[in-house]
C-alpha cells in the first residue's frame, strides 16, 4: 500500500514530528510505502508533490488543522485521524485506514 499524508499540530514542534515519524515507521514494519510532510512552526518539511499524492492509495491528516497546499491531493481519498492517535498507535491507524480503503474499492 502507498500512503502520503500530513502531520500538523497546532504550534508544529513537537506532535508533529512525533506522528511523522511513528506513521512512517509503522509503515516501515508494514511493508508499505508511507511519506508523511510536516507542517509546523519551521515550515513544510519532507513535502509530498503532487506526483506522490496522485500515485497514493490514499491521504492520511495526522492532524485537526487546516492543511498547507491542500489542492496536491484533490481527488484522492482522504482520512484525517486524531494526532495523538497516531502517534500512539500508528500501526493500527495504517492497517484500519488501509482496510477502509481497500473496502471502498
Amino acid at each position: 500500500m502507498k500512503v502520503v499524508g500530513v502531520s500538523k499540530c497546532p504550534a508544529g514542534l513537537a506532535h508533529t514530528p512525533m506522528a511523522a515519524k511513528a506513521l512512517m515507521k509503522a509503515g516501515d514494519k508494514l511493508g508499505w510505502d508511507v511519506k508523511i510532510e510536516q507542517q509546523g512552526a519551521t515550515g513544510i518539511i519532507n513535502k509530498v508533490t503532487r506526483e506522490e499524492a496522485e500515485a497514493a492509495d490514499f491521504v492520511l491528516y495526522a492532524t485537526d488543522q487546516m492543511i498547507d497546499e491542500e489542492e496536491r491531493f484533490e481527488g484522492k481519498k482522504k482520512i484525517r485521524v486524531n494526532i495523538n492517535t497516531c502517534i500512539k498507535a500508528p500501526e493500527a491507524v495504517l492497517k484500519k485506514c488501509g482496510s477502509a480503503v481497500e473496502a471502498q474499492n
